[in-house]
């Protein structure tokens, strides 16, 4: 009985002190960014009691056989063999049951925090998110906004009605936690309630491609009265942009062609549109071309016509169905950089 007792205080110690150094290296909680929605609660709770179970399996296994090691060893001119033993039913039915009521309990909560995470506001804030490679739109269909910023009120659920233009993606902001696939075909929902007002980055967290590192939008958690001014604003500025390049600047947002190509020179994975209409442009056959209304029609309803040079080939730019008056839009847009 002893024994029992001495390994069972063992077990005590070694649990507590393997849960002190997982949390030292980062692993129990202090990895964690700081926790900016409702959904994060739960989701912490439950990662908390899985790494106390863990140091607790892996004390019950360890101290038991490191104290088997130092007390049961064979002594020096030590020769008879150890005694023979057949079983113990009590421990077989214990290491059965204990484990199995482990199980059911963290299905509960596994449960718990997903009905936590998924619970239904009927008043959300409903807004529609596009993922693209290599970035992320957001529209707000009530006020007629699309923006390539996440602005959210602090304390409202907000539920994001999410799609894919091309690939799976997968929309992460750290600090909720809660991460969704964005996948083609389908509308998926993502609900988050944020608390904490501040600014925070979302993420792709699937691999969609050679720039999916740089697949990164800001959001912004900003108080109900920031967030109202913040509407207010862009619906002016949606007002203000119905002019043909006002529209176009909202169509290169909404379908993602500043994620590869930038207003301001910048490089990223396809030319930039800063300058670009009337410029001569090289091709990768050495030839050049005016990038005029013709060449950048072709160059969106057909990207293999003609590749630029200094980019991949065939192009990693899908073509796309727009309309005369969209592209006329577009190229308007594409006029103004200069």
């Amino acid at each position: 009985m002893t024994h029992f007792v001495i390994v069972g205080i063992l077990v005590i110690v070694m649990t507590v002190l393997t849960y002190i150094g997982l949390d030292a290296a980062g692993l129990a909680k202090q990895m964690h960014p700081v926790a900016a929605s409702a959904q994060a609660i739960p989701i912490d709770q439950l990662w908390h009691w899985e790494v106390i179970v863990i140091a607790f399996l892996f004390s019950v296994i360890m101290a038991p056989m490191l104290y088997s090691l130092v007390v049961f060893r064979q002594k020096k001119g030590e020769l008879l063999d150890g005694e023979h033993m057949e079983g113990n039913t009590n421990l077989e039915i214990a290491w059965t049951v204990v484990p199995l009521m482990i199980v059911v309990v963290f299905a509960y909560l596994g449960a718990y925090s997903l009905g936590e995470v998924r619970r239904v506001d009927p008043e959300a804030l409903v807004i529609n998110v596009r993922a693209q490679q290599f970035t992320w739109s957001f529209e707000y269909p009530e006020y007629g906004i699309i923006s390539t910023e996440l602005y959210l009120p602090v304390g409202k659920q907000v539920i994001l009605k999410m799609e894919s233009a091309d690939v799976i993606h997968s929309f992460w902001v750290p600090e909720f936690r809660v991460k969704q696939d964005v996948v083609p075909g389908r509308i998926t929902e993502y609900r988050i309630t944020p608390t904490l007002e501040g600014d925070y980055k979302v993420r792709c967290a699937e691999l969609c491609g050679s720039s999916h590192a740089y697949m990164e939008n800001p959001v912004v958690v900003a108080s109900v009265a920031d967030y109202d001014a913040w509407i207010v604003e862009q619906a002016a500025i949606a007002e203000a942009s119905k002019t043909p390049e006002g529209q176009g600047k909202i169509l290169a947002t909404k379908y993602g062609c500043i994620g590869c190509h930038s207003a301001d020179g910048t490089a990223l994975t396809g030319p930039t549109w800063f300058g670009l209409f009337g410029s001569t442009v090289t091709l990768a056959d050495g030839s050049t071309i005016t990038a005029d209304e013709a060449f950048i029609t072709q160059s969106i309803l057909e990207p293999n016509a003609t590749i630029v040079e200094g980019f991949p080939s065939p192009s990693v730019m899908p073509p796309y169905a727009l309309t005369d008056e969209e592209i006329t839009n577009l190229i308007a847009y594409i006029q103004t950089l200069k």
